[in-house]
């Protein structure tokens, strides 16, 4: 299943009529604050990436509202995160630099950037002294 999150329930709402439109089942989850969907891996690549192209403008509405109420009420602070999965199946999150977050997302797409994060956490949850080629020369990639 892809995990799609968001801070704020407008661009989620508008996320989940554009998912329902595409005849794509869905499920949702709220959890300590975050508004997840949930949907199937299993998609065309072109579904996939209207999908990914939607997520993307519905984030940039996301830091649009949250900038908007944050510059109403002055609160002066910024944040983002990372969702990572471990092995058990739980969900924690890495606080990044919002920066550094979207200079990393404006060259990477958000399947890229979570294969290279999931593999960072395979790699920490399940070390591995070799080198990568002494891995590829053994047949394990």
């Amino acid at each position: 299943m892809l995990e799609y999150v968001f801070f704020d329930e407008r661009p989620r709402d508008q996320f989940v009529t554009f998912l329902r439109e595409k005849s794509v089942e869905l499920k949702l989850e709220e959890d300590e604050g975050l508004l997840k969907v949930w949907i199937s891996e299993d998609l065309a690549d072109d579904l996939d990436e209207a999908i990914e192209d939607f997520y993307d403008d519905m984030m940039a509405l996301n830091q649009q509202l949250y900038e908007d109420e944050n510059n109403e009420a002055e609160v002066g602070y910024n944040a983002a995160g990372i969702v990572l999965e471990l092995n058990t199946g739980e969900n924690v999150y890495a606080q990044v630099n919002p920066e550094l977050l979207g200079r990393i997302m404006t060259v990477v797409t958000p399947d890229e950037f979570n294969t290279v994060v999931n593999a960072i956490v395979e790699a920490v949850e399940n070390p591995d002294a070799r080198t990568p080629c002494q891995r590829i020369r053994e047949g394990d990639q």
